[in-house]
């Protein structure tokens, strides 16, 4: 356990909107229904090992983002169980829940969004070690000074506004604040999704540069494969609020197991497919309103038979490090050319 720095166990989430005073009447008159339940996640298990890069992707709505804010704190499992180091976080009171929320920061999608438009950079960075008594005041500007080097900008940008900077700077302000309070665990959250392709690489770098220098453990969120390829240590693949496959970064690329999995890996743009033409994957990605029975990905998959639309597949360990969770790999009631697995 002392390789895990921070899990997920058979976490669900739901969302639900409150109804207001007219709606509860309606709705206890027999005149209208309960709001829907989104189930954003549900009973997903995820671990990440010290030092490493864990990637998490899927289609937009599969859940990953949630995900990445229940692990870092942010919202409560509706089930389930996040452990830090092997404490359950809900259990934490005190020095100890205090220690585990700094220990674990996220980078979020937007820069400008998360960066309070009325403060200075160095108050944005500042603040946070100051108040939780990390640093003391008087040293918050060489702290500041020696941040914003590390992220690659001049000290001299401190007095500056976040509207006075890049997309690409505005990042790197944001990595300089997670990073003031000294964390060992960073939730990327598709934040890459906003820049141009030439910052996007300046960024990863920067991450790469980090988790050498400090001894981080990322989990990066993203929808985009080609990155996750050139980050990721080990990936995990979801779909609508589920894990489909977890396995190493090049087991996924070379032999991916779940039909979902070689759906995305085969609409990744290469050059010895030039004469190729993309089409995305059939259907649409069903509502989180109303999710398919059985299997969720099976109205979309070219491989389902009858058990896949009423059994929820398993996640299964195939292999050493090779998680999956599809029907197909216990091989009843499909022929061998179907079961075996596409590479990409």
């Amino acid at each position: 356990m002392n390789d895990i720095v921070a899990s997920a166990e058979k976490v669900s989430k739901n969302f639900r909107t409150a109804p207001d005073f007219a709606e509860k009447l309606a709705i206890r008159l027999g005149a209208a229904s309960p709001p829907p339940t989104v189930r954003a996640l549900d009973g997903v298990s995820v671990q990440v090992r010290r030092g490493e890069v864990l990637g998490v992707v899927g289609e937009s709505g599969c859940g990953k983002s949630t995900l990445g804010r229940i692990m870092a704190g942010m919202l409560p499992a509706s089930d389930g169980t996040v452990r830090r180091n092997g404490e359950d976080i809900a259990t934490l009171r005190g020095a100890a829940a205090k220690r585990a929320r700094l220990a674990t920061q996220i980078i979020f999608q937007d820069p400008m969004s998360s960066l309070n438009p009325r403060k200075r950079v160095g108050e944005i960075i500042g603040e946070a070690p100051r108040v939780h008594g990390l640093t003391p005041r008087t040293e918050v500007p060489a702290l500041v000074a020696e941040l914003l080097k590390t992220v690659g900008l001049d000290p001299a940008m401190a007095d500056r506004f976040p509207h006075q900077f890049s997309g690409g700077q505005r990042q790197r302000i944001g990595i300089a604040r997670a990073l003031a309070v000294k964390p060992d665990f960073l939730i990327c959250d598709e934040s890459i999704a906003a820049l141009d392709v030439s910052i996007q690489a300046q960024v990863i770098n920067l991450f790469m540069d980090l988790r050498r220098d400090f001894g981080l453990t990322l989990m990066f969120i993203s929808h985009d494969l080609g990155v996750v390829r050139h980050i990721a240590d080990r990936v995990v693949i979801m779909y609508l609020g589920r894990v489909v496959e977890v396995a190493e970064a090049d087991t996924v690329f070379e032999a991916p197991r779940h039909p979902y999995t070689v759906a995305l890996l085969d609409e990744i743009p290469r050059i010895d497919r030039r004469a190729r033409r993309f089409s995305a994957i059939k259907g649409e990605i069903p509502s989180p309103l109303n999710p398919p029975p059985g299997c969720h990905f099976h109205p979309r998959c070219p491989h389902a038979f009858d058990r896949c639309r009423v059994e929820r597949p398993a996640l299964t360990t195939l292999a050493p490090g090779l998680d999956v969770a599809c029907h197909l790999n216990d091989g009843r009631g499909l022929s061998p050319e179907q079961q075996e697995p596409k590479g990409d």
